[in-house]
């Protein structure tokens, strides 16, 4: 609730303590907590692609802001709305931390298809070729007998053209992905008016 504050002739209205204490802190802290583990999980992914330049900055920032939240927590540990707040702060954080660096699609994979049918294989390193992503084809033998092994590198915002193509074409194939820090020296798809700015290509990560 508001209480009116007089003075001069004025009421000028003013924020309940327990409003402060019960319901604006702990959002704060919660909206705290949900940036800097947000950020915290980007960091780590940053780190494990390799993408040495951003991570320190996000570090910094991420830092600050728990301390921030901290300092609230620590003001008054008897208030359990800031341990709450500040726990579901951390386990959405992580969440939306995750579901970013899926719609960011950093870094890239090595696609590895397996296919049975020889038409198949034929029809996936053609789509593959026609669309300028390196391809590596080897004849191998499986359990249920000869198979054929396709692999290539791929940037991850490629990833879901690919996939759809597979699973309307080629259902029954088998596919696989592995992350890779770096690259070099291989035939890459070569960046269009369609592919991501300058800023995305930075965050993706650097072929080496």
């Amino acid at each position: 609730m508001l209480v009116p504050l007089v003075t001069t002739g004025m009421a000028v209205p003013i924020i309940s303590p327990d409003i402060y204490a019960f319901v604006i802190l702990p959002l704060l802290i919660f909206l705290a907590r949900v940036a800097d583990v947000s950020m915290e999980t980007i960091r780590v992914v940053y780190i494990s692609r390799g993408i040495k330049y951003l991570a320190p900055i996000i570090a910094f920032f991420e830092i600050i802001i728990w301390l921030l939240a901290m300092e609230v927590v620590l003001k008054d540990l008897s208030n359990f709305l800031y341990f709450f707040a500040y726990a579901f702060g951390f386990a959405t954080g992580t969440y939306i931390g995750l579901v970013i660096e899926e719609r960011l699609s950093i870094g890239m994979v090595i696609l590895r298809i397996i296919t049975t049918d020889p038409d198949s294989g034929d029809g996936i390193i053609s789509f593959l070729s026609r669309e300028q992503f390196g391809v590596t084809h080897i004849d191998a033998h499986g359990s249920r007998g000869d198979a054929r092994i396709i692999l290539s590198v791929i940037n991850r915002t490629d990833l879901p053209r690919i996939t759809a193509f597979l699973n309307a074409g080629y259902p029954r194939a088998f596919y696989s992905l592995e992350d890779i820090r770096y690259a070099s020296e291989g035939v890459f798809r070569p960046v269009t008016s369609e592919s991501p700015g300058i800023f995305s290509r930075l965050i993706s990560g650097k072929r080496k």
